[in-house]
């Protein structure tokens, strides 16, 4: 059974030495070390190299979700069996990836190092709470018990590379875990130390990461259940409309007006849109299947 640890880089040259000798300490040199050089201006690569890694490298930086699935690709190339996914920044201890790999081999397709489980050295309260409630979220998408949505460091079969697609722009984390879910695949957990690092370069600020996490949610939440993400929107303008109409009706036993044409004409709005919203559900759920 082949093994990968896959590890995207970017500008790393300082922590990723440390990272690989850690990693080929705890494997004792067993599994192929893949780092994606995501357009490295320092000498990330030429690092990577030195310490045994097969390095792929982007012309241009092209943010983490384009650089997983690359990675993916790149992966299936080698013809991993099981691809263990951790960072460059040397944030998730290499210790727990032969924990990872038994999970897999146990029968389990996605296995998640979950930093609320374990250890975790060092992070801002805000990023805390955020991660907490999407993975809050998550769980109750997926049906499945999560605590850890966001985290890097994971473990998963040949067979989740190859058969998830990924529409997002922004991260890969949350969307392989949606889908993973919902195509079926066994998903658990494992608790791992999480030690204090550098900030993250991927958001500007917990604001901005709410709001891409959010929309993100939804994209792959629409995708993967249309009829119940368009009916639930149809469903709230419908109701709204059947409010205001009854109010008009109300209004016209009490006075014998319906009070201005304007209320009438925004309660047919809001029906015939929560109508056709609803409409548009059943048809993306026909496409889909």
């Amino acid at each position: 059974m082949k093994v990968v640890i896959s590890i995207p880089a970017y500008n790393e040259e300082r922590t990723l030495p440390r990272v690989l000798e850690e990693i080929k300490e705890i494997t004792k040199n067993k599994h192929t070390i893949l780092v994606l050089n995501d357009g490295s201006e320092d000498k990330t690569k030429e690092v990577a190299e030195k310490h045994g890694a097969i390095v792929v490298s982007n012309k241009k930086n092209r943010g983490l979700a384009e650089t997983f699935r690359q990675e993916m690709k790149e992966c299936i190339k080698l013809k991993a069996d099981i691809i263990v996914h951790t960072d460059a920044d040397g944030q998730y201890h290499p210790q727990h990836i032969p924990q990872l790999i038994e999970k897999v081999q146990e029968g389990y397709d996605l296995v998640l190092g979950s930093r609320f489980r374990g250890k975790i050295e060092k992070m801002p309260f805000m990023k805390r709470l955020g991660n907490k409630m999407f993975s809050r979220v998550i769980s109750k998408l997926t049906k499945t018990y999560v605590t850890d949505s966001t985290t890097g460091y994971r473990a998963f079969t040949r067979e989740v590379a190859e058969d998830i697609n990924y529409i997002n722009t922004f991260t890969y984390t949350q969307e392989q875990i949606i889908k993973a879910a919902k195509q079926g695949f066994k998903i658990t957990e494992i608790p791992i130390v999480a030690r204090k690092t550098r900030n993250s370069r991927l958001f500007k600020s917990p604001l901005q990461y709410a709001i891409k996490a959010w929309i993100n949610i939804l994209r792959i939440y629409r995708d993967y259940d249309p009829l119940k993400f368009f009916g639930y929107a149809g469903g709230v303008l419908f109701f709204m409309g059947v409010l205001i109409g009854i109010y008009i009706l109300g209004h016209i036993l009490v006075t014998g007006s319906a009070g201005g044409i304007p209320r009438v004409i925004l309660s047919a709005i809001l029906m015939l849109g929560g109508i056709q919203i609803t409409i548009f559900g059943f048809l993306a759920d026909m496409l889909r299947k």
